[in-house]
Formats: structure tokens, C-alpha cells, sequence
């Protein structure tokens, strides 16, 4: 597969205009598109994914983390920030953070800010949710990619030598095989230089997850499990 342009998104209002174009689209976003089957229930939030952003958007998200903690906190220790299936379902030992997780790698953040958005623009969250025909969203795991091709090797957040050779080697990678994915991806020079160059990650980890988007979209039902739960949503890629 052939990668074009990466346009960088600044603020929501350009991510939500982003999001409201008509222009048939596959993406793959890097955040949790559901929550805990057991969360979920124990909110008594209804059983879509519609009824959860709902929830969501009548919170702050001060309250948004003040919920998952009084929650977690009733719960015995080990099981206060509990995972989706798929996030314990990824091959060569990734592990993904739960999305109850708002410190640290605040994924859960993540969660409240995209998919209310995701889901308000009319987008079909496959194997979730059926809206816009044309505009097809995933989730994706560009951190379990990078794991595939450079073991525990960090590769961004630091502009130091080692971490700018885990990139080049990520992105020879990717050129050789998708980085295990056996989809090879090619880019312009142009490209391959923001892409080393950049010790934020942010432009590479937008590749990994156009990468997984097109993999997901050449397999058989998306590659996603008979028995999905459309509340928990699945990481493409997860088995």
C-alpha cells in the first residue's frame, strides 16, 4: 500500500471537521472505540454504543475519573481497572492499558474525548455500530505493531540516537512486510523523513494505524470474532 500525505490534526474543531467530510473513508483510530462489558452494565447504561456516549457526554471529565475511581476503589485490588477481551487477545505478547485507565497512558481520556465525536459525525464503527456506509472506523493498536517489529525497544517521546534507530528500523519494517502484517507499505522521501525525524512518534503511529485499517479491510469480516461484543469493540489485529 501506497501512503500519500499525513496531515496533522491540531484541535478538535479541525478533528471534528475531519470527521464530518463526506469523502468514503477506512480509518483506524488509536483509542479505545468501547469499555468493559462489566463497567458498562454496572452504570446501568443501556446496551449500545450510543447510550455510552450519551453517558459520557453529560459528565466532565473530572466526573468522567471520579466515576471509574469510585468504582474501581469498591472493587478488590488487581481488578479495579479491568480489561476488554481483546485488549489480553493480542499476538506476541502485547497487552493493551484498559480503557478505564485515566492516568499514566490516559487512554480513557481518549475514549471520552473520540468516540462521542466519532459517533455524533455519523461514522459505522465496524462490527459496533451501523451509521455512515461510506465512512468505516476501527480500532487500532500502532503500539502492538511497533512491538512486533522492535521488541520492547522504545521508539519516540526522546530525540536521542538509539530511539531515532528504532525508528528507521520500524519503518524498514513496515516497507518489508507491514511489520508482520504481510501488507508492505511505501512512502515519498518527503514522508520517510517526517516520519524518522519526528521523536513525538505521531506521525509514525499514524502510519501503523493506516497500515492496521488496511489489513482489517482486506480480511474476511474485518477480521473481527463471530461473537464481538459490541459495547467492547475489538483491536484489529487481536485474536
Amino acid at each position: 500500500m501506497r501512503l500519500h500525505a499525513l496531515k496533522p490534526l491540531h484541535d478538535w474543531p479541525v478533528f471534528e471537521a475531519w470527521l464530518a467530510r463526506t469523502a468514503p473513508a477506512v480509518a483506524g483510530f488509536d483509542l479505545p472505540l468501547g469499555l468493559p462489558r462489566a463497567f458498562v452494565d454496572a452504570q446501568g447504561w443501556g446496551p449500545t454504543l450510543p447510550d455510552v456516549a450519551t453517558a459520557l457526554r453529560h459528565r466532565s471529565r473530572r466526573e468522567w475519573q471520579a466515576l471509574i475511581d469510585a468504582w474501581g476503589n469498591a472493587r478488590p485490588v488487581g481488578q479495579r481497572l479491568i480489561h476488554r477481551r481483546c485488549d489480553t487477545a493480542l499476538p506476541g505478547g502485547a497487552r493493551s492499558t484498559s480503557p478505564l485507565q485515566t492516568r499514566y497512558v490516559p487512554v480513557g481520556y481518549m475514549l471520552y474525548e473520540g468516540l462521542p465525536r466519532l459517533l455524533a459525525a455519523g461514522w459505522t464503527l465496524v462490527g459496533q455500530h451501523q451509521a455512515d456506509p461510506r465512512r468505516l472506523a476501527v480500532e487500532a493498536y500502532p503500539g502492538w505493531l511497533a512491538l512486533q517489529a522492535l521488541g520492547r525497544r522504545s521508539y519516540k517521546n526522546t530525540d536521542d540516537a538509539e530511539r531515532r534507530s528504532a525508528r528507521a528500523d520500524l519503518l524498514a519494517a513496515l516497507r518489508h512486510d507491514g511489520a508482520g502484517l504481510g501488507l508492505a507499505m511505501d512512502w515519498p522521501d518527503d514522508l520517510h523523513a517526517l516520519m524518522l525525524d519526528d521523536p513525538s512518534g505521531d506521525p509514525l503511529d499514524a502510519a501503523l494505524c493506516l497500515l492496521q485499517a488496511a489489513w482489517a479491510a482486506q480480511q474476511p469480516a474485518w477480521g473481527l470474532p463471530p461473537d464481538l461484543d459490541p459495547l467492547e469493540g475489538w483491536i484489529v489485529g487481536a485474536r
